[in-house]
C-alpha cells in the first residue's frame, strides 16, 4: 500500500504540527498537513471558511483534502482534529500508519487557549472540548495502529514513541 510514513490524528492543539515537523525531520521525508491544504484551496483561514460557508462546507473541503494527501504524500501527514469524522476518511486509513495523539481536556485548555479562533470551541471551551472527545475519541481509536499520549511529554519524546511503536528507523 502506497501510503504516508506515518499519519498523524487527534485534537486540535495536541501537537500533531509539531510533532509531524520533528518526526519528518528524524525521518529525512517532508511534512504535511491538510489543514494548511484547506486554507491554501479556500484561499481563507479554517475560521472564515466556518464562518462564511459553514463546517457543512469545511467537512467537504477537508474530506478533498485528505483524500489528496494520503493518495500523494509519502512523508509525515497531519489531519484535522475532526478528518476522522467522516467514513470515508476512516476507510482511507485502514491499513495506514497512524498514531492517535491523546491528551486530557485540562491540558487541551492549556495549549489551545480560550482565545484561539477554534471555531468549534467559540462557547464553553471545556465542556466544548469534552464533547468532541466523547465523539471522535472512539474514532480515533478505531483507525490508529498506535496511541500515544502527549501528557507532560516533550515533542522529542513524542517523537521518539512514534519511531518506536511503529518500528521506523531515523535517517
Amino acid at each position: 500500500m502506497n501510503a504516508p510514513a506515518v499519519v498523524l490524528i487527534g485534537p486540535m492543539g495536541v501537537g500533531k504540527s509539531t510533532v509531524g515537523e520533528l518526526l519528518a525531520h528524524r525521518l529525512g521525508t517532508v511534512f504535511r498537513d491538510t489543514d494548511h491544504d484547506i486554507v491554501e484551496i479556500a484561499g481563507k483561514p479554517i475560521s472564515e471558511i466556518f464562518l462564511d460557508d459553514g463546517e457543512q462546507q469545511f467537512r467537504a473541503l477537508e474530506r478533498q483534502a485528505v483524500r489528496a494527501a494520503l493518495a500523494e504524500h509519502r512523508g509525515v501527514l497531519a489531519l484535522g482534529g475532526g478528518a476522522v469524522l467522516a467514513a470515508e476518511t476512516r476507510e482511507l486509513l485502514a491499513g495506514a500508519p497512524v498514531v492517535y495523539l491523546d491528551m486530557d481536556v485540562a491540558e487541551a485548555v492549556k495549549r489551545v487557549g480560550l482565545d484561539a479562533p477554534r471555531p468549534l470551541l467559540m462557547m464553553n471551551p471545556r465542556k466544548q472540548w469534552r464533547e468532541l472527545m466523547d465523539e471522535r475519541r472512539p474514532l480515533y481509536t478505531e483507525v490508529a495502529r498506535a496511541v500515544v499520549s502527549t501528557e507532560k511529554r516533550t515533542p522529542d519524546e513524542v517523537a521518539d514513541e512514534i519511531l518506536d511503536v511503529l518500528e521506523l528507523k531515523q535517517k
